[in-house]
């Protein structure tokens, strides 16, 4: 009976199992060195927040390996060996394999600070992450969080809603702003400030300053200053997992390089989710996209590949979405944070500064290409369809209406919206 292993049970690799499970009785062996049980890791906010117990993060009940008949094995995999189609454990375990997957995810990036492994010292990652700020916070009166992206504006939320007071540095001249446009860059700094998170911008981390305990007392910045603090969070992106790979002779970029059907150049050796990097990106995503729902679909590409029915990973049309704070974000299609020389932007901003849209289209051919929200939530298919159906701007904007959830902010802004839309670019056309 073939033999399939898997290292990882992150949101890739436990998709992966289920679905060969539902269409083939192969031996599936699970091998991650993190928490028994597979958890969904943005829950790790609402935990600590109190809105949700651990316990309540793990999708499946605990008996669901043993009646799927999947054997999950704890264990730190220290290097595979393509040649004798095995792997090898920390402690000497040899675990053979017929096919394998890595789906090992991602790990925070450090930049080599002096004080970097201090106690005090954190990620928001993994389940560990949660137990050392538990462990930490009752003590903490500021904490310092390093990188401004999602997981750190996610902390920052954390650890004010246990009062402690939070810096956040953020290398940036406005928060997020390689990926967001200027506008909503500006207003999520704003939201920031207004939580009384002390939000310093182009400011970077120099060096994490130690008590007699080894515990983090204090940082200092570029700017000469030093900020005294009990807890750093350091937030500055993630990598791939591959350095135990480094001599197994599969090809790694960044990560580990797999083609549209997610093959290595190793035999029977495929990698899914935040481990795996596009030789070249798939239309204009990224190589390496470290998103739970691509992870997701990785996992089901992969699965009709080895069942027998060989399929290429196609994500489709990217979409995101996050939480700032109060304010909910979702983005559609293509949005850069600088408008291309074929594109024209539109903006609109609702005057209480927590709502606004942007827009993306073609110049020329006025195709839409992509959509900003910020606290108006849209429907999903609307957007996939016109997308796909490679609408006009025209066509969204006279539909705005249908693409909304919140039918009473529509009835009150969509004659807005349309007429500035309309005196910005000379008018809106009907269709």
């Amino acid at each position: 009976m073939e033999h399939i292993v898997i290292i990882g049970n992150g949101i890739s690799g436990v998709t992966l199992a289920r679905h060969i499970r539902k269409k083939s009785n192969s031996k599936i062996t699970i091998v991650s060195a993190e928490h028994e049980f597979f958890f969904s890791r943005t829950a790790l906010m609402y935990v600590f927040m109190g809105h949700m117990k651990l316990e309540h993060t793990q999708p499946y009940e605990n008996n669901f390996w043993k009646k799927n008949n999947i054997d999950l094995k704890q264990g730190l995999v220290t290097a595979v060996v393509p040649a004798s189609k095995e792997i090898l454990l920390e402690n000497n375990i040899r675990i053979p394999y017929d096919k394998l997957v890595l789906a090992t995810g991602s790990k925070p990036n450090k930049y080599g600070w002096p004080g970097q492994d201090l106690q005090g010292v954190t990620g928001l990652y993994h389940k560990q992450d949660l137990e050392a700020l538990e462990k930490w916070a009752p003590t903490t009166k500021r904490a310092v969080i390093v990188g401004g992206g999602l997981i750190g504006i996610e902390l920052a939320e954390m650890l004010r809603a246990r009062d402690i007071a939070v810096t956040f540095l953020v290398r940036e001249n406005s928060f997020w702003s390689g990926v967001l446009p200027s506008g909503e860059s500006q207003m999520i700094n704003r939201h920031i400030l207004e939580h009384h998170i002390d939000l310093r911008l182009e400011t970077n981390l120099v060096e994490i300053l130690s008590d007699d305990k080894g515990h983090v007392k204090a940082i200092v910045t570029d700017k000469g200053e030093t900020i005294d603090c009990e807890i750093v969070g350091l937030t500055a992106g993630v990598s791939p997992n591959v350095a135990f790979l480094k001599d197994s002779g599969i090809e790694l970029g960044r990560g580990v390089l797999v083609n549209r059907f997610l093959e290595t150049n190793s035999k029977d050796i495929y990698a899914i989710g935040d481990c795996a990097e596009q030789h070249e990106g798939i239309d204009q995503r990224r190589p390496i996209e470290a998103v739970w729902y691509t992870g997701r679909m990785m996992g089901e590409a992969l699965a009709q590949t080895l069942t027998g029915t060989p399929t290429q990973y196609k994500p489709g049309h990217w979409f995101n979405s996050a939480k700032f704070l109060d304010i909910e974000y979702q983005t559609y299609g293509w949005v850069w944070a600088k408008a291309k020389e074929n594109e024209n932007h539109f903006y609109w901003e609702h005057t209480g500064g927590k709502k606004a849209i942007r827009i993306s289209f073609d110049k020329n051919s006025r195709e839409f290409l992509g959509i900003n929200t910020f606290g108006i939530r849209m429907r999903h298919e609307f957007f996939d369809k016109v997308l796909t159906e490679k609408k006009t701007v025209d066509y969204v904007m006279n539909h705005l209406a249908e693409a909304n959830f919140d039918p009473e902010f529509f009835t009150s802004y969509n004659k807005e919206i349309q007429a500035q839309f309309t005196s910005a670019f000379n008018g809106l056309k009907t269709e």
